[in-house]
């Protein structure tokens, strides 16, 4: 694909300002290395923080709208209505509420991921097996005893299938973020590097949020890997 892409570009005489080639890019790279990596840091601490803000209300509401059925009649409507609701439209609310700092987009990235953790940790608590759960009331076990013991194990998975999802995409709420109204970010930058028609800029700054994205993505894959040993386990009975 890169290779049919900057073949192309040469052929048809595309100029540089409209659709760059690859090895342009590449270059770009390269040269606006120091300015990439300073707003790459700044749009990471966006999209972890507001990340492990979904994770702190996301885990916990759904434990108890699990727990509690008239808390998830009473909430599941705004949990889906976070995600009805388009993204450009919330954006100018938050930077008006919260600034043109960094709270307005950890806010913005927190909301993108919020529905998947919410969703996935609700849907994975209630897979447990019932037989496992009444075995563990036979035995006198707590109410607290059943949700760490059972429910919480047989819900991991969802949960980090959840992290995924919400952990590749919070690049969305940051950069939105950031369009809206920002002095410093991937986002900001690939505004900056569009006004100026400096385009190779903005797709050095796209490769970098997709880096990002990956390299979280292959982070809590790994995390997973550790928080569930048993299913290694599992996998290697199932193959034998």
């Amino acid at each position: 694909m890169l290779v049919i892409w900057e073949v192309y570009v040469h052929i048809k005489e595309i100029p540089a300002f409209i659709l760059p080639p690859p090895s342009k890019i590449v270059v770009t790279l390269y040269l606006e290395y120091d300015q990439l990596l300073k707003h790459s840091w700044v749009t990471l601490q966006e999209m972890l923080l507001g990340f492990a803000l979904a994770v702190s209300i996301g885990v916990p509401l759904a434990v108890l709208m699990f727990e509690f059925p008239i808390l998830e009649k009473a909430f599941y409507p705004y949990v889906i209505g976070s995600q009805t609701v388009p993204v450009f439209a919330i954006a100018p609310l938050l930077v008006v509420w919260f600034g043109f700092g960094i709270a307005s987009k950890v806010i913005m990235a927190a909301i993108i991921v919020f529905f998947a953790i919410v969703l996935t940790t609700l849907d994975g608590l209630k897979s447990t097996d019932p037989d496992t759960v009444n075995l563990f009331k036979i035995l006198r076990a707590s109410r607290w005893q059943i949700l760490w013991k059972v429910r919480m194990p047989t819900a991991l998975p969802f949960i980090f299938s959840g992290a995924k999802i919400g952990i590749s995409i919070s690049t969305i709420g940051a950069v939105i973020g950031e369009w809206v109204g920002a002095s410093a970010g991937l986002g900001y930058l690939m505004l900056y590097a569009n006004s100026t028609l400096e385009v190779s800029l903005v797709f050095a700054a796209i490769f970098c949020l997709t880096f990002l994205g990956l390299g979280l993505f292959a982070f809590m894959s790994l995390l997973e890997y550790f928080a569930m040993p048993w299913r290694k386990h599992l996998k290697n009975e199932s193959e034998v």
